[in-house]
């Protein structure tokens, strides 16, 4: 097991298989350097629910930011099946797109958006830290709360 590996487990997290795609598109793109991820909504939780709803509306910032912390599970799966297992191959996340689902008068986008952003600093440490975008939708794909896309530099 490698340092990323070791410190997801420390940090209690079983990943869950890379999900599928829901249309037409691939999981993601390299090009060059870069792996581009195509959005992933929440992970499910440890009791097997997944979160659900609008910001604003039916779920408040932190249950946001829980949410997004599920998202970033699911990129972590993401990223270590697109190089083919060895998160050695990262070398730092360069930037998430951070999708919230949210009322017209939500405002927490970003605070939202920090539930993915720790996780990565948290597995990934400096090379975690990335650029970012965080905005509002009208709604997401089946009502889910939250949708991140990322793009992530690895060694050729």
């Amino acid at each position: 097991m490698g340092d990323i590996d070791n410190r997801i487990a420390k940090l209690g997290i079983n990943l869950p298989d890379a999900q599928a795609p829901i249309a037409n598109y691939v999981p993601s793109v390299r090009t060059g350097n870069l792996v581009y991820l195509s959005g992933l909504g929440p992970a499910a939780r440890q009791d097997g629910s997944v979160p659900n709803g609008k910001l604003g509306l039916d779920l408040n910032t932190e249950q946001g930011y829980e949410a997004a912390r599920l998202v970033g599970i699911n990129i972590l799966a993401r990223i270590k099946e697109s190089v083919g297992g060895d998160f050695s191959k990262v070398k730092r996340i360069v930037k998430i797109l951070s999708m919230v689902n949210s009322t017209a008068d939500f405002t927490d986008h970003p605070q939202v958006a920090n539930g993915c952003s720790d996780l990565m600093v948290e597995v990934f440490g400096n090379n975690g830290k990335h650029a970012r975008s965080a905005v509002g939708m009208a709604n997401l794909p089946g009502n889910i709360p939250v949708e991140i896309e990322a793009i992530v530099e690895v060694s050729s």
